[in-house]
């Protein structure tokens, strides 16, 4: 963990999350309502906990899978040279597949995942993200579905860490140094 000292201020509530989680699984079960099967895939590591929550959600047949993608590393700054450390176990061609990301910041991690897997040639391929930082962009990317929109503050929380510390909070909160 880093020398620096925080503060963790909460943005957004257990609750609000748990609320937008269900509207979101509605829009995508209705969205992909023809599919014989989904495959929803988590971005690792900071989709984990969304995707858990997402998937009990989501009225239709679903298969998991799991990318992991970073360009942070330790640092609060994005490095926008995307690695990926674990592919996915199945195959998508021809299959309809929802990648689940935490938070859309500078796009460049999601732009990468997208064009990965859409050269595998999956029948529809679309994004989900918990988290929106438009005002980070530097590519062009939306995801489909995004559950809130923030300003560009460092967040931790509800799965998202910094330096690996505070994956585990319900809630998402705003880092603040000390």
């Amino acid at each position: 963990m880093p020398n620096s000292q925080y503060a963790i201020d909460q943005m957004i509530s257990a609750k609000s999350i748990a609320a937008r989680v269900e509207s979101l699984a509605k829009e995508i079960t209705s969205y992909f309502k023809d599919t014989d099967k989904l495959i929803v895939v988590g971005l690792l590591r900071g989709s984990f906990v969304f995707i858990a929550d997402l998937a009990r959600e989501i009225d239709l047949p679903i298969e998991i899978d799991f990318l992991e993608a970073s360009s942070y590393g330790n640092s609060m700054e994005s490095s926008r040279e995307v690695k990926i450390s674990k592919d996915l176990a199945g195959e998508i061609s021809g299959k309809d597949v929802l990648v689940v990301e935490d938070i859309v910041d500078t796009g460049h991690t999601l732009k990468h995942v997208l064009q990965l897997l859409e050269s595998r040639k999956p029948r529809r391929i679309e994004a989900c993200a918990l988290l929106d930082k438009p005002s980070r962009r530097e590519v062009d990317i939306k995801s489909r579905w995004s559950g809130f929109e923030i300003p560009d503050e460092f967040i931790v929380g509800y799965g998202i860490d910094y330096a690996q510390m505070n994956r585990n909070l319900s809630y998402i909160g705003k880092v603040r140094f000390i």
